[in-house]
């Protein structure tokens, strides 16, 4: 039988309760998931890539089949380099569904065996967002309850 390796793609930017939610959530329907810090050439990273590794190392350590990598270029690439035959995405709201359904059909196109799955995150985490939390942190806020423990300032 064919391993069932998911790939989550992300900035990570930091880590969010959302995006653990997602991930946790999916363990159950994988063998493996792969937490892929990927480098976004349109964004500027609040957080080092090395401390958001560690973040999302640290916040699934417990999980035995999520494994954290780093990687550049196209995520479809990375995903076929890694046998990968799923994404994983996770959606908050209707805006996302409609950007994630945009970038499922290109992938499809680019590689017709890659599967996207979308899950819905938790209602407790559809507001919790990277770009307002780091709005949060550069204001001094408290972010501790957006983010996992592992992610402490």
């Amino acid at each position: 039988m064919t391993k069932r390796i998911a790939v989550f793609p992300g900035s990570f930017d930091p880590i969010t309760k959302g995006h653990e939610n997602v991930v946790r959530r999916a363990a159950a329907m994988f063998d493996e998931i792969i937490v892929a810090i990927g480098h976004n050439t349109t964004k500027q990273s609040m957080f080092e890539l090395e401390q958001r590794k560690h973040w999302v190392k640290e916040t699934f350590a417990d999980l035995e089949q999520v494994r954290t990598e780093v990687y550049h270029g196209l995520t479809v690439d990375y995903c076929k380099q890694e046998g990968a035959r799923f994404l994983l995405r996770g959606l908050r709201n209707s805006g996302d569904f409609e950007y994630e359904r945009t970038i499922a059909h290109m992938n499809k196109a680019l590689w017709p065996d890659l599967e996207t799955i979308l899950i819905f995150t938790d209602t407790a985490y559809v507001s919790v967002h990277s770009t307002v939390i780091r709005e949060i942190i550069k204001n001094n806020g408290d972010v501790s309850e957006f983010v996992p423990a592992a992610v402490r300032f």
